[in-house]
């Protein structure tokens, strides 16, 4: 009885020594200041990487069949025939954050098949910048 007693007390301790060292964590985590992400610094670097080739005026494949510019923060903000790419604060419906988070079904594939696939990096870079209001700066 004794040894099952200890026994217990040893996983009691053990379990509650790591919830407390996972809370002590997540508590640190979260007092943990976001990073600002700026437009000219972050973004639109990945953008020229990544879409400006397909996304530029006159020739770009997916200028021609989206009439997504990205050339400049202006015309990305005014989106593309289908509406805006750009909800600020809400990249959960921004059609941008959609599309290279893999929530845009078939049309996310396209990202798959590109010779330089979006990082995982990057695709945080974005969330963060929309989800901080997409802003110019």
């Amino acid at each position: 009885m004794d040894l099952i007693y200890l026994k217990d007390q040893m996983n009691y301790t053990y379990t509650a020594s790591f919830i407390s060292t996972l809370l002590t964590c997540l508590y640190f985590v979260g007092c943990a200041t976001t990073p600002q992400i700026s437009y000219q610094r972050d973004v639109y670097p990945i953008f020229v990487d990544k879409c400006i080739d397909c996304h530029t005026p006159p020739y770009g494949e997916g200028f021609r069949k989206t009439g997504l510019d990205i050339g400049s923060y202006g015309t990305l903000m005014e989106g593309s025939v289908f509406g805006p790419v750009i909800v600020p604060g809400n990249s959960e419906t921004s059609t941008l954050n959609m599309f290279v988070e893999g929530r845009a079904g078939a049309l996310s594939q396209v990202l798959k098949n590109m010779h330089k696939p979006i990082t995982d990096h990057e695709i945080m870079v974005l969330h963060l910048w929309v989800e901080q209001g997409a802003q110019n700066n």
